[in-house]
Order: structure tokens, then sequence, then C-alpha cells
């Protein structure tokens, strides 16, 4: 079996035909793409389609400043209205601390006193508003249920619910 040698080209001179073919295939593809534009060069064509994508990337340049505008505005917006929220949200939260904190205070204040210590009185508040539900050896203790809750901090009113049950 003999085999034959491989000659390779020079580097310069492989690219030849292939730089050869690209410039042909530009020079139609200019020539196809400005049917309009006959009578012009295929420098002036050239610079023509420059301009043109000039033209183009300073109308995207403009419309991406737009849209950039309007996203600022409103991520603005946004970040108000969450704020907004955020604020309510915590004054909501603060009402029902509020409320937990009078809530405490009260049966606090009922458990210390001698009267009413060994009464079961439920202690509901809602946004500042007491209920106490349960009973009273007396009418007397049941009136100082009214008047301990009322002078807790906070207490917008108070609706004693307790039943005078005198001690068996």
């Amino acid at each position: 079996m003999t085999s034959t040698p491989i000659h390779f080209l020079p580097a310069g001179r492989a690219f030849r035909p292939l730089a050869l073919a690209a410039a042909i295939a530009l020079a139609l593809g200019l020539s196809a793409c400005g049917k309009q534009d006959e009578g012009k060069t295929a420098g002036q064509q050239l610079d023509s389609a420059i301009a043109k994508t000039e033209e183009a990337a300073a109308q995207a340049k403009a419309k991406a400043e737009s849209e950039m505008a309007s996203a600022g505005t409103a991520m603005k917006n946004a970040t108000q209205s969450a704020e907004a929220s955020g604020k309510d949200m915590a004054a909501k939260a603060g009402e029902k601390i509020d409320d937990l904190t009078i809530t405490t205070t009260v049966t606090a204040g009922l458990a210390k006193d001698a009267d009413l210590s060994a009464l079961k009185i439920n202690v509901d508040t809602r946004n500042g508003a007491v209920t106490l539900n349960g009973s009273a050896p007396t009418e007397a203790a049941r009136d100082k249920a009214t008047t301990l809750a009322k002078g807790v901090k906070g207490v917008n009113s108070v609706d004693n619910k307790l039943v005078v049950k005198a001690a068996s």
C-alpha cells in the first residue's frame, strides 16, 4: 500500500479563497438589500445603513430611558404603599399589644384585691373596651371591679357582666 503525501498550503494562501467568497457574498448582499439605493456606491450604502442603525439605537435608548423612568415611579409608589401598609400593620399590632396589656393589668389588679382575689373573673379587652364576666360576692365587690378596670391606662369603657353570688 502506497501512501500519498499530503501537501499543506501556507497559512496565508489557505484563507484567500474563503476571504474572497466572503467579500463576494457581502457585495451581493449589499446590492440585494439596497434596491432603492441604486446609484449609490457601496460606501454610501454602508453609511446609510450605519445611520439607520444609529437612529434605531437612539430610539431604543429613548424607549429604555422612558421605561426606566416609569419603572422608577412604579417602584417609588410601591415603596410608599409598602411603608404605609407597614405603619398600618404596626399600629394594629400596637393595638393588640395595648389590649393584651390592659387585660393583663386589670387581671393583676383584680388578683391583688382582697375582696376580688378569690373570684374567677374573666377579663376580655377589644380596642380598649373591657368586658368582665364571672361572679362577685357582693354588689360592692362588683362595683370595685368596674372602678379598678376603669383606672387602667388605655381603657375606654367597661362592660361589667359580673353576677353577684353570695359566698356559701
